[in-house]
């Protein structure tokens, strides 16, 4: 097996990852996220034609083959700050080419367009039972910065009743 490639997204490959997108959203309910997959598929087809205009779509070949993505964008939020920050948004590495080097080799690749763009520090999520998305973070020199915390307010029979089908 070759070493992964890493590049800009082409206009053309922005429906792949969209479908790729819904994959790793549905994957993501397993931890408890709430958004739902399919549901959002126009609006992460936009959002990926933004972030590829703004040079923020990444994605990893391996033997030739599309094999994961990311996005990334600097984070321009209103309050000052001692350092710049970047956002990596979204990391997604198909099941079968997990464990092949794509993942690290798009994290490099975003970390390295981010520091162009003097950036400080990257921010991330990961959500809190997916282990084995924390340990690859941590693996890779990134450490918890801020804990969220949830408490659902909805009847257990009411959270039934939003599932997506």
């Amino acid at each position: 097996m070759s070493e992964p490639t890493v590049e800009p997204a082409t206009r053309e490959e922005l429906e792949t990852l969209a479908g790729w997108w819904v994959d790793l959203a549905a994957e993501q309910r397993e931890y408890g996220s709430h958004v739902l997959a399919a549901r959002n598929r126009e609006a992460i087809r936009e959002l990926l034609a933004g972030h590829r205009f703004h040079d923020g779509v990444l994605v990893a070949r391996l033997d030739g083959e599309l094999a994961g993505f990311a996005t990334f964008a600097v984070e321009d939020g209103s309050f000052a700050l001692d350092a710049s920050r970047g956002l990596l948004s979204n990391l997604y590495v198909r099941p079968d080419r997990r464990r092949s080097g794509v993942g690290t080799a798009l994290l490099g690749a975003v970390e390295s367009r981010l520091a162009e763009r003097d950036v400080d520090v990257i921010r991330l999520e990961a959500m809190a039972d997916n282990e084995a998305a924390r340990r690859f973070y941590r693996a890779n020199g990134y450490e918890s910065h801020r804990v969220t915390m949830e408490r659902s307010l909805a009847a257990e029979s009411d959270t039934h009743s939003k599932e997506e089908r």
